[in-house]
């Protein structure tokens, strides 16, 4: 099971897709519980997860190291915006299994959605990491939106040379719907798809198999069978701890009550797991077993209403028919021992990428 452990509600930037911290009243900025309570809960599972998650989970470096401590046989995980590095101490920083920094692309996108100098904070963030010697998966976790170019702000931080894996999410769930929305889709976001996968297929002709999570995820799914639904687990092998100890199903829907599963001081919360599922209009649908739905929030929400809906699943059939469309050439590849299958099963455990954009 992964446990994605809100540390904290508070942020210390205010992403413009975001808004930063949560209402205190709805996400409390500091632990309502103790960390007994808590390691008392997590201890109940043989082979833990453990996502740290905010707000910005930085702010709380206490709780980070205390569950590490006292939990040294799990495996780590950390979603940060990077901009506090500095107050965890690198010891901690070598236990995890995977970092996902957040970071949105070229130094503008980035810069321009998060915060100036945010971009260059990151970076400096991640080559810290890999000069202290961290060697577990070192993600960058994007944020797609109306200014993003997909192909030009993956490909920049493909250039780096820092990062492991890429992974995006569009920006379609809280935002108003955006002005130029299905030009963007046209002009821009679906022949970045198509650029990628080209780039994709090619640098693996040379033997190297890119760290681009979405196009891993799906191909998987395309020569394995089926992708997990939802693809980020969540309600199903993943549940939320928020600061007042309540459990839910997903990290985003911290106040809705369909989401609710129970409390860490509760015995019978695991009663709960797997009752909250993609419904039938989704399980239908030829492409279910390549997205599993997508994002169990959106699809219980629908923030953009049934059309918006549709729009976002449109995006994802596209790249799954792109993937379909090689899925020879990256068999003949494997056959011929250029690429490792191995490298195509990603992720190796539930590492909080949701596969699906």
């Amino acid at each position: 099971m992964l446990y994605i452990i809100f540390t904290t509600g508070r942020c210390n930037l205010k992403c413009k897709y975001c808004g930063g911290s949560f209402s205190p009243e709805r996400v409390p900025w500091k632990p309502k519980y103790s960390a007994d309570d808590l390691i008392r809960f997590l201890s109940g599972d043989p082979d833990p997860i453990i996502a740290f998650y905010g707000g910005e989970p930085l702010i709380n470096v206490d709780l980070i190291g205390e569950v590490m401590d006292r939990l040294p046989d799990a495996r780590f995980v950390i979603q940060s915006n990077a901009t506090l590095t500095w107050r965890l101490k690198p010891e901690y920083w070598l236990k995890f299994n995977a970092v996902l920094l957040s970071i949105d692309g070229r130094m503008e996108v980035t810069d321009f959605y998060r915060g100036s100098g945010v971009y260059r904070r990151v970076i400096e963030s991640a080559e810290w990491l890999r000069r202290i010697g961290f060697k577990g998966d070192l993600i960058a976790r994007m944020t797609v939106s109306e200014i993003s170019d997909l192909f030009l702000e993956v490909n920049h931080l493909l250039s780096l040379g820092i990062f492991d894996h890429i992974h995006w999410q569009l920006d379609v769930i809280w935002s108003d719907r955006w002005r130029r929305f299905d030009h963007w889709c046209r002009e821009s976001y679906i022949p970045g798809i198509d650029r990628l996968v080209s780039l994709w297929i090619r640098r693996a002709e040379e033997g190297m198999l890119l760290g681009i999570a979405p196009f891993q995820g799906v191909m998987k799914a395309i020569i394995g069978g089926s992708i997990g639904s939802p693809p980020c687990g969540s309600g199903v092998n993943s549940i939320s701890i928020l600061t007042d100890g309540s459990i839910v199903a997903c990290p985003i829907a911290v106040d809705v009550e369909w989401a609710r599963l129970g409390s860490i001081f509760e015995n019978d919360w695991r009663e709960t797991v797997n009752r909250i599922r993609i419904g039938d209009d989704c399980r239908s649908c030829m492409y279910f077993k390549y997205c599993g739905g997508r994002c169990l929030y959106a699809y219980k929400e629908r923030l953009w209403g049934e059309s918006g809906f549709r729009s976002i699943c449109r995006l994802t059939i596209h790249m799954i028919k792109r993937l379909m469309e090689v899925k020879d050439k990256i068999l003949h590849l494997i056959d011929k021992g250029i690429i490792n299958i191995e490298d195509l099963a990603y992720p190796k455990f539930n590492n909080t990428v949701e596969i699906i954009p």
